[in-house]
């Protein structure tokens, strides 16, 4: 819903050709964008607007190369609004006492608030996509510009965000993505992380591609802007230019898709912008230069629309307090706790738990040096859970078992892990504990996907929540394939029960600690063969970690959406039947450990 852009002009900086106003106008109530307009001076209007977003710089709009083509654009004719990012520039999210980011600039700032707002059924693209639209809003309220021609540019995270503002909004006459266009498939081969806004929820379960948000503005011009050492791979990039010059020639304007590939490496470098500008011009007719102006880059204050340099003076909402605001909301409108039965089937159709019956292919592993289980001989297997996908489970028992697979009609204790499956074997004091309460029963562990030895070590090895390691690598894809990792890992839990049943044991009790215990408790909640369920340092709630600013919970662990459905305290109190033991539950800040 659009609401009042309230804009306001904090000052004006002159220049030779052109004039900057440091714009404020608020994209949602109270959630000001703080933006730098340039203004072409002595030419007759009104004249073509371009709308400029910022990729990962710390001082946003003020970086060196967004300034350098909002002011080239001015120079040759264009009036050019180019705006602060959510978490970068006088946008901070989460300023301290000395207006400094209390998690981290760019990267940080929107993991923390994008992973936390998925609960919700929030997502940071769409956050940041509305900016970009509420930016053109005002840029149209301009008497200077001309709506008849108006463009998108940005580079990186700002290239991200063009893509996706051609995919949702009609109003654009053409765009210059930069730095961002390749394909999915790539990205994932090159086991390259992106922030939470560079993953739209469902994205690939739906068929979209980058390609495919540019094809929603066909056959308007559009060039696709490349870097050859761009970690963007170019060989994508050439690959979303062929598909996109398959629409366009039967749309019949072939010639208004480019590519335009630059020797460097990542980065709105000067060819770069170069071929921006050459594009704009050939669409708009504003100017015939070839080649970038000459520029004067401004130093970070004199562009500040803010007094102190962060919104922050203006006392005004967060992601974050939306975010809150939208959980209490919908808490209220869940209403009161559902019988376990009803409430299993809520959460085995909301997590999209397809029949996890039949024993699944498993193989014994080879056994490795750093498996050092103690006292006890712990055979490892690989259960397939689904094609490409092994949970490794650990058997651990006094003596070698001589059969495959091992039959064993006793009760089985099934520890599914915090971390890594052997390291708890070892170190937890829960296991041990479980053991001695239950010495008859047969003691299994197991990694589901993205945990212990069932996580590949490709992009780095991470604890929860840091930026860019493997855990938070595989979650992301996860939410674009619609299978977020909770789910997932439920489903692996599922499996591994179903295998334990095909070998004998038809009483099974789940235990679990810490980020293992929410596919234990969904898991616990759809088995029958469950009869028993023990959780250590289980979160408290989703609606706890949705409502705290400061939580440590990863985005592996978040399910999206969930908040709309039921919280993680209904699961629980449906498990009391299963005789549930619940042991220090972890609050919204104690997930990292």
């Amino acid at each position: 819903e659009k609401t009042p852009l309230n804009p306001r002009v904090t000052g004006i900086v002159e220049r030779d050709t052109y004039h900057i106003e440091k714009v404020i106008f608020e994209s949602r109530p109270n959630f000001p964008v703080t933006a730098n307009l340039y203004v072409p001076a002595g030419r007759r209007f009104p004249l073509p607007g371009v709308v400029g977003t910022c990729g990962h710089s710390a001082n946003g709009k003020a970086a060196e190369a967004y300034q350098s083509f909002a002011q080239g654009l001015a120079r040759q004719g264009y009036v050019v609004l180019i705006f602060d990012p959510i978490g970068q520039g006088e946008r901070l999210q989460y300023p301290d006492e000395k207006l400094k980011s209390r998690v981290g600039v760019g990267v940080k700032e929107h993991l923390h608030a994008g992973n936390q707002q998925i609960l919700v059924g929030e997502n940071l693209a769409a956050w940041r996509a509305w900016d970009g639209i509420r930016a053109l809003d005002y840029l149209l309220t301009r008497k200077e510009v001309d709506p008849n021609h108006v463009g998108v540019t940005g580079n990186s995270g700002g290239g991200t965000m063009t893509t996706w503002l051609c995919g949702v909004e009609q109003r654009w006459t053409m765009a210059a993505p930069s730095c961002f266009v390749t394909t999915c498939r790539r990205n994932f081969d090159n086991e390259l992380p992106a922030d939470t806004e560079q993953y739209p929820p469902r994205a690939i379960a739906l068929g979209l591609d980058h390609a495919d948000f540019l094809a929603a503005l066909a056959p308007k011009p559009v060039l696709i802007v490349a870097q050859e050492r761009d970690f963007f791979d170019v060989r994508g990039s050439r690959e979303a230019l062929a598909r996109l010059k398959h629409i366009y020639r039967l749309l019949g304007h072939e010639d208004r898709i480019g590519l335009y590939v630059g020797p460097g490496p990542h980065g709105y470098a000067k060819d770069g912008r170069e071929a921006m500008y050459r594009w704009f011009n050939g669409v708009t007719g504003i100017s015939d230069a070839q080649a970038e102006p000459e520029l004067t880059i401004e130093q970070d204050e004199t562009l500040r629309c803010t007094q102190t340099g962060q919104v922050a003076e203006m006392e005004p909402r967060t992601v974050f307090s939306f975010t809150r605001e939208k959980a209490d909301a919908l808490a209220k409108k869940r209403g009161g706790a559902k019988a376990p039965e009803a409430l299993a089937e809520t959460v085995k159709s909301f997590l999209g738990i397809p029949d996890p019956s039949g024993a699944p292919d498993t193989r014994v592993l080879r056994p490795l040096p750093n498996r050092r289980y103690p006292k006890r001989h712990a055979t490892p297997y690989a259960v397939t859970t689904e094609p490409g996908i092994e949970a490794i489970v650990y058997r651990v028992a006094e003596e070698r078992l001589e059969s495959f697979p091992p039959r064993d009609p006793r009760p089985a204790l099934l520890y599914i892990a915090h971390l890594s499956a052997d390291q708890e074997l070892r170190e937890e004091p829960l296991v041990q504990e479980l053991v001695a309460a239950q010495p008859d029963a047969a003691l299994y562990a197991c990694d589901p996907r993205g945990t212990g030895e069932s996580q590949p070590n490709t992009c780095g090895i991470d604890t929860f929540f840091d930026a860019y390691g493997c855990d938070y690598f595989y979650a992301g894809y996860a939410l674009m394939l619609d299978r977020p990792m909770p789910a997932a890992r439920t489903f692996d839990v599922l499996r591994v029960i179903e295998w334990l049943g095909a070998i004998g044991h038809e009483e099974i009790h789940l235990a679990a600690r810490g980020r293992g215990a929410i596919p234990a408790a969904f898991a616990a909640l759809l088995s029958p063969r469950v009869t028993r369920v023990t959780l250590k340092n289980a979160p408290g709630s989703y609606h706890a970690i949705a409502s705290a600013e400061d939580y440590a919970w990863p985005l592996s662990a978040l399910l999206p959406d969930a908040l709309k459905h039921f919280d993680l305290p209904d699961c629980y109190r449906a498990l009391e039947g299963k005789r549930l033991r619940q042991i220090e539950p972890w609050g919204a800040s104690a997930g990292r450990g």
